[in-house]
C-alpha cells in the first residue's frame, strides 16, 4: 500500500497530466462557468440556505455539500427492496431539522440499461439526467442522489453535457420540447456525503454506543471509480487513501472499521452479470466479500452505501448457507446503522426485517431492545389493518394519494383534496415515528 505522501504525489501528477492520455484532468465546474457565461447552460448553485459544508475530493479540490433544502432523488431498488434505507435517511433529516422535498415527480435515472448493456444511448441518458436536474431547480431544492448508480451516472452525464457540444445541443432540444431548460447542478452530491457533512450533528444525538462493534466497509464502485476526482476523501480516514464515506461516520460513532483483503472488489452485482450469470454474482458476493469479512476481520456487520451493494451482499447469503457457508453477516446501509445508533425504531424506520441476514445479534450488541420493538411493530401492523392512519415521515403528496385511491377503485369527491393526517400537519411535516 502506498503511503499518504506517495498517494498525494500521484494525485498531483494526475491533476496536471492525466496518466495514459496526455490530457490534463479538468475540473468540470470551471467549464460549466464558461458555458453559463455563453448562455448555453444554467448552473443550479448552492446557496446559503442550503447550509453547505466543505469537503475535500481525491484531487484536493473543495466540494461543497449542501445539508438543507434538498430534493431527494430516490432509488428504484431501495424503495422496492430495502425501504428502511431511504426511510432512515429521511428520519435522520427530520432528527436534525433539515428541510427537504421527497419528490413525487422524479423519474428513474435509467442507468441500469446503460450498465447492463441493454437499451440506451448517450442522448437519452443525458436527457433523463437533465430533466431531473431541471425538476430540482424549478422546485428550488438542491438534488441529493440516493443511489450510487444514479450518482455515478449523473457525474458522467454532467461531464458529457459539458464536454460534448453535439450531445448538449440534442439534449437541449429534447428539454425544450418539454418546456424545460438545460440546468446542471454545481455539485453532484451523494447522500453519504450529506451524512459525512452532518457527522457532528449526528454524534450529538447518538443514543446507543457502538464501541466494540467491528464493521467492514464495502466501498461502492459507482461512488468512487466513476469520475474519481469528485469523490470525497479525508486525511483522517485511512490517511486519505480511501474514500471518506461511509467509513468516516462509522469511525466517528465509535465502531471499529476493520480492513480485509478484498475491500477493493466489486460486491458482485455488476449489472450485466447479475442479469446473465446470476450464480457468478452470488458466488462472488459470498466468496470474495462476505467470507473474508468474517474470516479475516471477524466482522459484526457489513456496511455499504449503495442500493445494489446492500442487495447483493445481503440477499446472496442464503445461497452460501445452502452450500455449507452459513456466515449470515448482517448487511446494512450506513444510514440504517447511524439511525439505529441514534435511536430509530429498528422495524418502523430501519426496517431490518426486510434483510435476509438477521441483524438481531448486532442490535443486542448495540444495546437495542429489539424484542420489545418487534412486539410494538406487530401491534402497529394490527392497528393499520384495523384502519389506523400510518405514521409518516413527511406530509403525504396529495397527487400520489389520489393516484393510489383511484387505482384501488375508490371514488373521490371532485373538490376534496387529499391531506396528511392531522398530527403530521400539526408538526409542520416533522411528525415522524421514533
Amino acid at each position: 500500500m502506498l503511503s499518504a505522501s506517495e498517494i498525494r504525489k500521484v494525485v498531483e501528477e494526475r491533476t496536471q497530466r492525466q496518466k495514459g492520455t496526455g490530457k490534463k484532468v479538468v475540473d468540470v465546474r470551471e467549464e460549466m462557468e464558461h458555458l453559463e457565461a455563453k448562455g448555453e447552460i444554467i448552473i443550479h448553485r448552492i446557496r446559503p440556505e442550503n447550509r453547505p459544508v466543505s469537503a475535500s475530493t481525491l484531487f484536493g479540490w473543495t466540494k461543497r455539500i449542501p445539508t438543507d433544502r434538498l430534493w431527494h432523488h430516490k432509488s428504484c431498488g431501495q424503495c422496492g427492496n430495502i425501504p428502511g434505507y431511504p426511510a432512515s435517511l429521511l428520519w435522520l433529516m427530520n432528527e436534525t431539522g433539515r428541510s427537504y422535498l421527497n419528490e413525487p415527480h422524479q423519474t428513474s435515472c435509467t442507468a441500469w440499461n446503460y450498465h447492463g448493456t441493454a437499451t440506451s444511448n448517450p442522448v437519452a441518458l443525458a436527457a433523463v439526467a437533465a430533466r431531473n436536474f431541471h425538476r430540482a431547480y424549478e422546485t428550488d431544492h438542491f438534488p441529493l442522489i440516493h443511489c450510487g448508480t444514479s450518482y455515478g451516472d449523473y457525474k458522467e452525464m454532467r461531464k458529457l453535457l459539458v464536454e460534448n457540444a453535439t450531445v448538449r445541443t440534442k439534449v437541449r432540444d429534447v428539454l425544450r420540447g418539454m418546456g424545460r431548460e438545460l440546468v446542471l447542478p454545481e455539485e453532484i452530491v451523494h447522500y453519504s456525503e450529506w451524512v459525512h457533512a452532518m457527522t457532528p450533528e449526528l454524534l450529538a444525538r447518538q443514543k446507543h454506543s457502538v464501541r466494540g462493534i467491528v464493521a467492514t466497509v464495502h466501498e461502492p464502485c459507482h461512488y468512487y471509480k466513476m469520475v474519481p476526482e469528485d469523490a470525497v476523501y479525508d486525511e483522517n480516514v485511512y490517511a486519505g487513501q480511501r474514500p471518506a464515506v461511509p467509513s468516516g461516520i462509522l469511525m466517528s460513532l465509535g465502531a471499529t472499521v476493520a480492513d480485509y483483503s478484498t475491500w477493493y472488489d466489486c460486491c458482485g452485482f455488476g449489472f450485466r452479470h447479475i442479469l446473465s450469470e446470476r450464480e457468478f454474482s452470488r458466488s462472488f458476493a459470498n466468496l470474495r466479500k462476505i467470507r473474508p469479512m468474517v474470516d479475516e476481520a471477524h466482522s459484526d456487520v457489513a456496511i455499504t452505501s449503495d442500493t445494489g451493494c446492500v442487495t447483493t451482499l445481503d440477499k446472496s447469503q442464503w445461497i452460501g448457507k445452502a452450500h455449507g457457508q452459513p456466515y449470515m453477516l448482517p448487511v446494512l446501509a450506513d444510514v440504517q446503522f447511524a439511525a439505529l445508533a441514534l435511536g430509530a425504531h429498528p422495524y418502523k424506520i430501519a426496517q431490518v426485517h426486510w434483510h435476509a441476514a438477521s441483524a438481531e445479534a448486532l442490535m443486542t450488541k448495540m444495546g437495542i431492545d429489539w424484542s420489545t420493538a418487534k412486539a410494538e411493530f406487530r401491534e402497529y401492523l394490527k392497528a393499520l389493518k384495523n384502519g389506523q392512519a400510518p405514521e409518516l415521515l413527511h406530509p403525504a403528496h396529495p397527487e400520489i394519494e389520489t393516484y393510489f385511491a383511484v387505482n384501488k377503485g375508490q371514488v373521490l369527491p371532485e373538490e376534496a383534496p387529499a391531506t396528511a393526517p392531522a398530527e403530521i400537519v400539526a408538526n409542520g411535516g416533522g411528525g415522524h415515528p421514533r
